[in-house]
């Protein structure tokens, strides 16, 4: 994928000015010295891929193993995700689209980069990318077999667009060998990719040779 930045400029994709003061901030750091950009760049990481999409994974662990809560994440994702106290601007207005055997959901924002951050994290610099923005819509499984996940011709894809109003997350399938697992080591099997539609749930083996379970 392409990992160019995207400088669109929408309303609702505009830097709030506390974001564009944090940007401007970070630029004097680490133009003085004060920061080191690669280990900036490793918090920045740590953010996108493990600290922020963890409480997606939660969500989705509790939706595996609760078919109570599963029903109203499906029915009022809002309200559910709200019971872990994941709320706040970028994420108001959730929809949960599951996978299943025969349905493959994929999430985008084609104008910009509408994502949840309260269940994400930081949206990671390929979402922004006009490739992924435009191929994701014109060929969704052409993009997910760069991500290295390519699906039998007989599972359809479902791509949903973000908007302003409306962010997804993406329920992933539980992966067999799973059984048995609690709710917290099966939230390690959940990845940010799965959340977005550009990969699948851990097996517990992948897991485990990942470091994210012992």
């Amino acid at each position: 994928m392409n990992d160019e930045a995207d400088h669109h400029h929408h309303d609702h994709a505009e830097l709030s000015p506390v974001a564009a003061r944090v940007r401007a901030l970070e630029s004097l750091l680490v133009e003085k010295g004060y920061v080191d950009p690669a280990a900036l760049d490793e918090l920045i990481d740590t953010y996108e891929t493990r600290i922020g999409p963890q409480n997606g994974a939660r969500v989705v662990a509790r939706a595996w193993v609760d078919p109570a809560y599963r029903e109203r994440l499906m029915t009022n994702a809002g309200a559910a995700i709200a019971d872990f106290g994941y709320s706040g601007r970028q994420g108001e207005h959730m929809v949960a689209v599951e996978n299943t055997p025969d349905t493959h959901n994929l999430v985008v924002c084609t104008l910009c980069s509408c994502y949840p951050w309260p269940v994400l994290g930081v949206p990671p610099v390929w979402y922004k990318s006009p490739a992924y923005r435009s191929r994701a819509v014109i060929d969704p499984r052409g993009v997910l077999a760069e991500f290295g996940l390519s699906l039998p011709e007989a599972v359809s894809i479902r791509v949903w667009d973000s908007t302003a109003e409306m962010r997804y997350l993406v329920v992933p399938m539980r992966p067999e060998g799973s059984e048995g697992m609690s709710e917290d080591a099966l939230a390690a099997l959940v990845t940010r990719d799965s959340m977005v539609g550009t990969g699948l749930a851990l097996t517990p083996e992948e897991a485990r040779k990942a470091g994210r379970v012992t």
